[in-house]
């Protein structure tokens, strides 16, 4: 069960630090505000790994247990118990950042949480370009945590410093999440388009896992 609650914490404090920071930066505004927040997001996963990580594996995100389950690296019983606790771990996240926004007449009139919608860029798009990302994020994590050609102790600054990268790449067209749960929980509380599109942001992550896991069986894995 502590592997799960750390799951549940580790996915809590993604959300409220990485989607705190795009609200309170408001993402999008200009230059600066995109590079906070994907550093933030880059420095949630760092830090959450080196605090969590030798208790559940620090996945903190449905894509990444997924791409571990087709791997082999984890049961399909701790599988699912992964995903429904990062999802509950995302809902708290988002509701925290929710009740501090409530309260700051500064931000009320923006975005309360941080979703993710497709915007002006159209569903199409959207689903390619988080298909593409989350691929190339699972596989730097299946790649730096493999037990014999992996970074070691330096895993998760790799993860980290990568969903930096991504998330560089991604904010303009869809505030990146390469994670369904940190869509999940913010969706639930921002509803309108960031609740519509919301499929997109699990059904893209999930597929870009699953091509991840397919890469690394060919070129990572031992036959």
């Amino acid at each position: 069960m502590k592997k799960y609650l750390a799951e549940m914490v580790g996915t809590m404090v993604l959300t409220l630090l990485g989607c705190g920071t795009a609200v309170s930066l408001n993402c999008g505004a200009d230059t600066a505000s995109v590079v906070g927040t994907a550093i933030a997001f880059g420095l949630a996963v760092v830090a959450m790994a080196y605090t969590i990580g030798g208790v559940s594996g620090c996945h903190i995100n449905p894509a990444i247990t997924l791409g571990c389950l087709l791997t082999k690296r984890i049961s399909g019983k701790d599988a699912i118990m992964y995903i429904i606790f990062q999802i509950i771990g995302a809902i708290i996240g988002a509701a925290i950042l929710f009740a501090f926004v409530s309260n700051d007449l500064a931000l009320a009139g923006g975005t309360t949480t941080g979703a993710n919608s497709c915007g002006n860029h159209g569903i199409a798009t959207g689903f390619i370009v988080e298909t593409v990302l989350t691929a190339i994020f699972v596989l730097v994590v299946l790649g730096s945590t493999d037990a014999k050609k992996g970074a070691g102790a330096f895993a998760g600054l790799a993860i980290g410093l990568s969903l930096i990268l991504i998330h560089l790449v991604g904010i303009h067209y869809t505030g990146t999440s390469v994670n369904p749960a940190r869509s999940i929980g913010p969706a639930l509380f921002e509803g309108g388009q960031a609740l519509t599109d919301l499929w997109v942001f699990i059904v893209a992550p999930f597929l870009g896992a699953a091509i991840a896991a397919g890469i690394w069986k060919v070129i990572g894995e031992e036959k």
